[in-house]
């Protein structure tokens, strides 16, 4: 019995992890998003993930990505443990890594939604089990997913679309520009000049030929779009709400600033959404306005990471 288990793990295959947009292959990327269509059109995957369970730990609150796991989870015939720091010894002191040793002897599949990209990277050296990034510091992939399928259900492709991310060069903004490697549009970023993305992240893609730019006026970055993104000026834990509002201020999406974009633009937020501040009442309420689409389909995308994650039967 012995030898039997030692056997098991010599060929216990690596994990397959969703952590970011960067070193996954795109004929992944694009499974997953015609599983996400898939899912979303005929919804008969009810027992695809029977008896297996998903660990889902949050170091940062949530309300769409929490959400969106627990209710796709079962939905898919699988079941769900929710943690945070309160429910657990990581608020004690324990370390993260002898925390996700323990649970991934526990659950089929974990989730992790947190600050820090170490304590992900630390994560990702220990798990027995697939890893899905709910959120960091640094990425927000499961949301580009959302927002490419979304895209693609307008656009039917978003090959040689105009897409220009306006405001904070955040989490959401390098997820975005990650996801450059697989497709082949135009991206504006568009942030004031303290608050850029990533820049190595920025030049990697650069480096692949493909067409991206970087400007600090709002204007120029809106000309022509046919997309337009933002997110808030003040991501979660942040202590300087005051100053950056003053520094975003022009880089409000409103009427004027969609008056530029293309006839045919179209505005996305991946929320929650602070009206008034980084965007008005009558472009997220208009008829432009994507965010509750691409919120619906974080439910989509997210039921076909976790099948693909898990290995499992795509017909």
């Amino acid at each position: 019995m012995i030898k039997l288990f030692q056997t098991l793990k010599m060929i216990h295959k690596k994990p397959r992890h969703f952590v970011d947009l960067y070193n996954i292959d795109t004929d992944s990327i694009n499974q997953i998003l015609n599983l996400a269509h898939k899912i979303k059109e005929v919804n008969n995957y009810s027992t695809k993930l029977r008896s297996k369970v998903l660990s889902m730990i949050f170091e940062k609150p949530s309300t769409r990505t929490r959400v969106s796991f627990e209710v796709g989870m079962k939905q898919l015939g699988g079941e769900v443990v929710t943690l945070d720091q309160a429910d657990t010894q990581l608020g004690r002191g324990e370390s993260i890594q002898d925390t996700i040793k323990v649970i991934s002897q526990y659950a089929d599949i974990i989730m992790y939604r947190g600050s820090d990209q170490k304590r992900l990277d630390n994560i990702l050296s220990v798990s027995e089990v697939p890893i899905i990034n709910g959120l960091t510091d640094i990425s927000h992939p499961c949301q580009i997913m959302a927002d490419i399928m979304t895209l693609q259900e307008v656009f039917a492709s978003i090959e040689g679309l105009n897409i220009s991310w306006i405001g904070d060069g955040n989490n959401v903004c390098n997820s975005w520009i990650e996801v450059n490697k697989h497709f082949n549009f135009n991206m504006t970023i568009c942030t004031p000049k303290d608050f850029k993305p990533d820049m190595k992240i920025f030049k990697n893609i650069k480096k692949l030929g493909k067409k991206i730019i970087y400007s600090d006026i709002p204007e120029e970055a809106a000309d022509n779009s046919n997309v337009i993104i933002t997110d808030t000026w003040v991501s979660m834990g942040s202590k300087d709400t005051d100053m950056r509002e003053k520094k975003f201020r022009k880089y409000q999406v409103n009427s004027d600033l969609m008056k530029l974009a293309n006839d045919e633009s179209y505005f996305m937020h991946c929320m929650p959404a602070h009206r008034g501040k980084e965007v008005t009442n009558d472009v997220i309420d208009g008829r432009k306005s994507l965010v509750f689409q691409e919120a619906q389909n974080r439910l989509h995308v997210q039921k076909a990471i976790l099948l693909w994650c898990l290995n499992q039967d795509f017909s």
